[in-house]
């Protein structure tokens, strides 16, 4: 949808930075029904090898799926529980990554916008125009054109806000949020409905008596300092009040890291096995560590606890290429692994110095994983 009470008064337009966030619709779906015409408009859940009746989580479902409960990260057998009737396909990273570089090539041949990708389906797309809404639209028709892919845009003057409108302009819409329509529309929701907001911090905030995006953009910065410290506090309180960056990054991304992870169909229960598979998963990451040539500076040890309990442990480690002083510290944290709790997966990630001038697209609130 296209909001309507977002409009400046009468006059000449004004020519005027804007953020548009670029969004594909239920991406990872529609690129699955685009290579099977048959399963449009049907309920289709995309997750691991694709059996319902294994161990592995839902990473994307058609709106079809979604309309009953069917989630993002969900366990596929809960999501065959809500959804039974629903076609269930495996995760095939070859096809999306094909699909979004379609995708991104698009963006960026539209002249004079500069485009910063944020994942396989989602991009800020800076420009200055006045007429945001005129360029969201060309977007949309242009991306349609070529990858007979939809998205949604959302319009901002902040990336903040640009990001939180996409949400309201979903399935195949756009919509604007600024400064002067922030609280109108976002001030009654609740905390955790802001971009990098989760719900153990939304949590965390309700218990300092913030429910809502408007308190949050009121409350003394002292008692957000006090609860998150002196780098988190502040962040939290420009979140509430839409702030962030005015402009679109578009330095080429570079990977902070790598990572690999597994789920056992039977659970782990013997330490010797699982120390084979921190090893065998530590040397995939590190032959994906080879191909960047930048030393690794902090390795990371996943592990899901059954029934679904999941703790992450983490080492920094003085930068190295070799190999072995990374493979010693994923088994060093394999150590700190619960004695006598089955384990139904483990993942092992490498994070690298970053070369300078280079831009990883992390955030204060985002996390290696």
């Amino acid at each position: 949808m296209s909001q309507a009470g977002e409009r400046h008064g009468q006059g000449a337009a004004v020519e005027q930075p804007w953020v548009l966030h670029v969004d594909l619709d239920q991406f990872i779906a529609a690129v699955e029904v685009l290579r099977r015409p048959e399963l449009a408009g049907r309920q289709v859940v995309v997750g691991g090898r694709g059996d319902p009746t294994e161990r592995g989580v839902v990473s994307t479902a058609s709106y079809e799926a979604r309309e009953l409960g069917v989630g993002s990260g969900m366990p596929l057998r809960v999501a065959a529980r809500k959804a039974p009737e629903a076609v269930f396909l495996p995760v095939d990273h070859a096809a999306y990554d094909a699909a979004s570089a379609e995708v991104m090539g698009t963006l960026r041949a539209v002249p004079d916008v500069r485009v910063q990708v944020l994942g396989w389906d989602e991009a800020f797309v800076g420009a200055v125009t006045d007429d945001p809404e005129a360029l969201a639209r060309r977007l949309q028709g242009d991306v349609l054109e070529r990858t007979r892919l939809h998205c949604s845009v959302g319009i901002g003057d902040t990336t903040v806000r640009a990001k939180i409108a996409t949400g309201f302009g979903k399935p195949r819409g756009v919509f604007r949020l600024t400064r002067e329509n922030w609280l109108a529309v976002m001030g009654d929701r609740p905390t955790v409905d802001l971009w990098g907001v989760g719900r153990r911090i939304s949590a965390r905030l309700e218990g300092l008596g913030v429910r809502t995006v408007r308190e949050l953009a009121h409350v003394d910065p002292e008692v957000l300092v006090g609860e998150f410290g002196p780098r988190m506090g502040p962040w939290y309180r420009q979140l509430g009040r839409g702030e962030g960056a005015r402009e679109v990054d578009d330095t080429p991304w570079v990977a902070r890291g790598h990572s690999r992870e597994r789920t056992y169909q039977q659970d782990l229960t013997d330490p010797a096995r699982i120390r084979q598979e921190v090893r065998d998963l530590a040397a995939t990451v590190l032959d994906d560590v080879a191909a960047e040539g930048r030393p690794v500076v902090r390795v990371t040890l996943k592990v899901r606890y059954a029934p679904f309990l999941t703790r992450s442990y983490g080492r920094k480690i003085p930068p190295t290429h070799d190999r072995a002083p990374v493979t010693d510290a994923a088994l060093a944290l394999a150590g700190r692994i619960e004695p006598d709790r089955p384990v139904r997966l483990l993942g092992v990630h490498a994070e690298m110095a970053m070369p300078h001038g280079s831009r990883d697209g992390t955030t204060p609130t985002r996390a290696a994983w």
